[in-house]
């Protein structure tokens, strides 16, 4: 395990990149047999991303829970695109499957969030941490000498 840094820090990554939330929620604990499955393809698929740095995928933190989730940063979309339409790789077997197994049963729910970050666009603050997320996959900086990122203004929120 990495050491705490005992200071505040901030995490930065050179030009563009791809948040990537993924998760799997188990609707029915007793039904191990529907769900171990599930959970246990992420595991293989990073495995084989972290072996082919080629593929785009830049790291990940985890969460578990009876909502578990996988916090991914890949170098941009078309990288993740590729890697789930892949006919080479762990992922569209691992779908395939899932649809075929589960479908709409309602057993086990899965889900994902893609969010594009432009260069500089982001802000973040680690105090008391290991390397953790855009820290450990990019390069982690003392935040009193960090440059800080130009805000981008957000546009109003529509009506509805």
């Amino acid at each position: 395990m990495s050491e705490i840094i005992s200071k505040r820090m901030v995490g930065r990554v050179d030009g563009n990149f791809v948040v990537f939330l993924i998760g799997m929620r188990v609707n029915r604990w007793w039904k191990p047999h529907r769900w171990l499955p599930v959970a246990l393809a992420m595991p293989r698929m990073v495995r084989e991303l972290e072996a082919h740095v080629d593929l785009g995928f830049l790291g990940a933190e985890s969460f578990f829970g009876r909502t578990t989730m996988m916090l991914q940063y890949w170098r941009s979309l078309d990288h993740l695109h590729a890697y789930a339409k892949s006919r080479d790789a762990a992922h569209l077997p691992a779908w395939r499957a899932f649809n075929k197994k589960i479908g709409v049963s309602g057993d086990v729910g899965i889900w994902h969030e893609t969010y594009r970050i432009s260069d500089g666009d982001y802000e973040n603050v680690y105090v008391n941490m290991m390397p953790f997320g855009l820290g450990k996959i990019g390069e982690l900086v003392d935040a009193n000498h960090a440059r800080a990122p130009q805000p981008t203004a957000l546009p109003a929120p529509a009506r509805v």
